[in-house]
This record gives structure tokens, C-alpha cells and sequence, in this order.
């Protein structure tokens, strides 16, 4: 017979192993890095010198963290290699499982003949809902104009599918050919979105290389910050509801749903 005080010390000990094992065996949570899908830079020829415009998308898999202090950085190089141009651009914050488009200028006196672009390493923090919350924001009624210049002129509306106001939207558009490669984007903002109250937004890009033909242009919006938090306040307050018409039918006489089946014993 095996002493109470040596039981109670092996029951001890095999609690701490399995306790162990268990935490073991538990895969720890690995966040995958934001993944830059596309990028394009344009040269032109200013006033000033040379203005260089640029144009990406940023890509979340993290289907619960949202992406957030995210810098983007633009180095533009002359022929011999020598820096002539940077710039540091903060980033909004990409949404759990989505997207970010973003667009930059930056101004040079010197020419560059390649323009790199980077980005920092995000910090990651878990979003209070799911990655069904964040819904998009509707695009509606865009118009893309071709100017004199060779610039592109974008016009649209811009809704909001929550019920409270966004204060402040970014909406970026990406001008595509045929084969849906990347040519140049543009941002503009617009604010104090309110559901049932489109704004129209207004937005130039310029500086498209000579000959590029556009196809389409793609339209995006998103809450402005370096942070999730204006995007989780509007779906926290809750989504409109799908249906918002009165129906017009009459209502049935008798509620079909009490009637019993033919042959079916209640």
C-alpha cells in the first residue's frame, strides 16, 4: 500500500506535467506580415524640377488584427545610384483581412530613373469585431475624365453603410489597363459621411507615362488614422439594416404558419 503523503505528491506531480504538456502543445498565434501587392511610380517633368507620384496596395491575411502604424518610405534614385529624393508616409491602418490603397507625391530637383517603395513593419492589434463588421464603404456614380494635360479628372459619390456619421474618409482611386496592371492613383478626402447622404469627391491624377492607355478605374474608401479605432466605432455602433422599405402586400388573412399539413398529426 502506497503512503497518503507519497499519493498526494504523485497526484502533485502529474498535474505540473500534464499542466506542461498542455501549454506545450498549444500553437502559439503567428501574425503574418502586410504584403505590398502592387506599386507603380511615375516621373513628370514640373515647375520645380521633377515631380514623382506613386501608387500601392497593401494586403492584410490577418483575419483578426488590424495593421496600424504602418510607414510607408519612397526613395528615388538618379542613374549613378545617388539618393535624390525620400519620404516617409504614414499609412492608415489596414483592416483585418482587407486591404489599403494609398497614393503619394513628393517634389525633386534632380531626375530619378527608379523609385523603390518600402514599408515598416506594422503593429498588430486585435480588432473588438469580426472581419465581417468592417464593411466597405459604397462607390457610386464614378466618372473618369481624361484632360487636356493627359491627367484624369475622377468623379463619384461616396456612402456610408453604419449608422453613425465617419468624420473624416480617405478615398483613393487606382487607374488600371486592359490587363489590370497598376498605372497611377490619386487620394482625396471627404468628411462628415452620413448614411443616406452620399458626398461627391473630386480627385486628379496626374503623371501617367505617355501611352498609357486606362481601361477602368478602381475606387476604394476607408476611415484616416494610423489606427483602427475611427473604423471599430462605426461598426461598434452597428450597421444599417438591409431592408429599409416598407413592404406594400397585404398581409395574409390567416397566418399560414398554423395551418397543419395534410396527413400530418398535430
Amino acid at each position: 500500500m502506497i503512503p497518503r503523503s507519497r499519493t498526494v505528491s504523485l497526484l502533485a506531480l502529474g498535474a505540473i506535467c500534464l499542466a506542461g504538456c498542455s501549454s506545450e502543445d498549444q500553437p502559439t498565434q503567428s501574425l503574418k506580415p502586410l504584403v505590398l501587392k502592387e506599386q507603380v511610380s511615375n516621373i513628370a517633368k514640373s515647375s520645380d524640377g521633377y515631380a514623382v507620384n506613386w501608387a500601392g496596395v497593401l494586403s492584410n491575411a490577418n483575419p483578426w488584427h488590424f495593421g496600424e502604424h504602418v510607414v510607408a518610405t519612397i526613395v528615388g534614385r538618379d542613374a549613378a545610384g545617388t539618393e535624390v529624393v525620400r519620404m516617409d508616409q504614414p499609412l492608415d491602418a489596414v483592416p483585418p483581412g482587407g486591404s489599403l490603397a494609398f497614393t503619394g507625391q513628393a517634389s525633386t530637383a534632380e531626375k530619378p530613373v527608379k523609385v523603390t517603395i518600402q514599408y515598416r513593419p506594422a503593429q498588430w492589434r486585435p480588432a473588438a469585431r469580426i472581419a465581417s463588421a468592417f464593411q466597405r464603404f459604397p462607390i457610386s456614380r464614378v466618372q473618369t475624365l481624361r484632360q487636356k494635360d493627359g491627367s484624369y479628372l475622377i468623379t463619384g459619390y461616396v456612402g456610408n453603410p453604419y449608422q453613425l456619421p465617419a468624420s473624416s474618409l480617405v478615398v483613393n482611386a487606382l487607374l488600371r489597363d486592359e490587363t489590370g496592371k497598376l498605372l497611377a492613383g490619386g487620394s482625396t478626402f471627404v468628411d462628415d459621411v452620413k448614411a443616406g447622404s452620399p458626398p461627391r469627391f473630386i480627385l486628379t491624377v496626374a503623371g501617367l507615362p505617355k501611352g498609357a492607355k486606362v481601361d477602368r478605374t478602381e475606387v476604394t474608401a476607408r476611415t484616416w488614422g494610423s489606427t483602427g479605432r475611427p473604423y471599430e466605432e462605426l461598426a461598434m455602433g452597428g450597421a444599417l439594416p438591409v431592408h429599409t422599405v416598407k413592404p406594400t402586400t397585404e398581409p395574409f388573412a390567416v397566418d399560414r404558419g398554423s395551418e397543419a399539413m395534410p396527413g400530418v398529426k398535430q
